[in-house]
């Protein structure tokens, strides 16, 4: 765990990079316990370990006695608190997003290629044999009506005409990633959605999810976000939010939940009225709710969720929280004064 706090906060791209820093920099042997002369960790066995890390609850019991340490819990706001989400890029290529029919009978990322065929002599011969092995598959595909054959990762693709849907299609790389664009105008990639709960004191991030790339999955993340923060509680919380949360389902889930919605309100149709926006309190959670975002851009900038390297939204999730308990690590000093 610490390791990966090293690799997150010093920005080292890979676990080989960081067991090739751990031989010499003495910083990192402190940090993570290794004496002066002790051999570091390989590097496969370093991400296996790692990876069985990542599939426990580890990064947010992390976060959790962060916050609960007796030096940063004074620190924090127990009433007002923002939620934003944003798109982690997923480590999938667009190509590798097919038909969940082809998809399914691909090979795994990684494999290698098919054999030639038997008939397939040597040299000038083989070449040939294999063109025309290539050209066939092609032509038969064709005469199918197959829209997408399997075909190489480098051969040129034409993707005019064709309509790409999460429902049909699925990346053969990561299943789990999601085709999504942020807004009009923006260009679709394959994602993940990550969520963030900041305290409006500070802008600590108190609870932090990872979810499937949707139009309502930031809703419903808030919601989740929020009964894990204050279980049952009946007392008077606020929460600030972008447009995007103005939903007239959404606000009525928070006003059910003792939560008053501090939300922007939309030009037309919105669900926010004079019975929040009329206070001056709604004024200062909108400029407050500004703080959610800096949790994303210094993990993105620094950290690792710009586009992550881990598959699975399980392993990408405990990463995204992992990286904004390390965020919430670099606001102490400034805030604690040393001893």
């Amino acid at each position: 765990m610490r390791a990966s706090l090293v690799q997150i906060l010093f920005s080292i791209r890979s676990e080989r990079q960081l067991m090739e820093q751990l031989q010499y920099n003495l910083l990192f042997r402190w940090f993570v316990g290794l004496s002066i002369d002790e051999p570091v960790w390989v590097p496969t066995v370093f991400t296996k370990n790692r990876d069985r890390l990542l599939t426990t609850d580890m990064a947010r019991k992390l976060m959790t006695a962060i916050l609960a340490h007796e030096k940063v819990a004074p620190l924090l706001s127990d009433d007002h608190f923002s939620v934003d989400g944003t798109l982690v890029e997923a480590w999938a290529s667009f190509k590798s997003f097919r038909p969940k029919s082809s998809a399914s009978s691909a090979p795994p990322p990684g494999a290698d290629p098919p054999p030639p065929p038997a008939s397939a002599g040597t040299g000038r011969e083989a070449d040939g044999t294999a063109e025309r092995g290539e050209s066939e598959m092609t032509k038969s595909a064709e005469n199918t009506g197959e829209s997408d054959p399997i075909i190489g990762r480098n051969v040129e693709r034409d993707w005019r005409g064709q309509t790409w849907s999460n429902a049909t299609h699925a990346s053969v790389t990561d299943p789990d990633a999601r085709l999504y664009r942020k807004a009009k105008g923006r260009p679709a990639q394959l994602c993940y959605m990550g969520h963030a709960l900041t305290e409006n004191r500070h802008g600590f991030v108190v609870e932090a999810e990872l979810t499937h790339a949707d139009g309502t999955a930031e809703r419903r993340a808030a919601i989740d976000m929020i009964d894990r923060a204050s279980p049952g509680s009946t007392k008077k919380i606020t929460l600030g939010a972008d447009k995007g949360y103005d939903d007239r389902g959404f606000v009525a889930s928070l006003r059910r939940m003792c939560v008053t919605p501090h939300v922007a309100a939309k030009a037309k149709h919105s669900a926010i009225d004079g019975r929040t926006t009329r206070h001056a309190g709604y004024k200062v959670s909108q400029r407050k709710r500004k703080l959610a975002e800096e949790p994303f851009g210094w993990g993105k900038v620094v950290g690792p969720i710009a586009k992550t390297m881990l598959r699975g939204i399980d392993r990408v999730g405990a990463q995204f929280t992992l990286t904004m308990a390390a965020y919430n690590l670099t606001r102490l000093p400034k805030l604690i004064p040393a001893t």
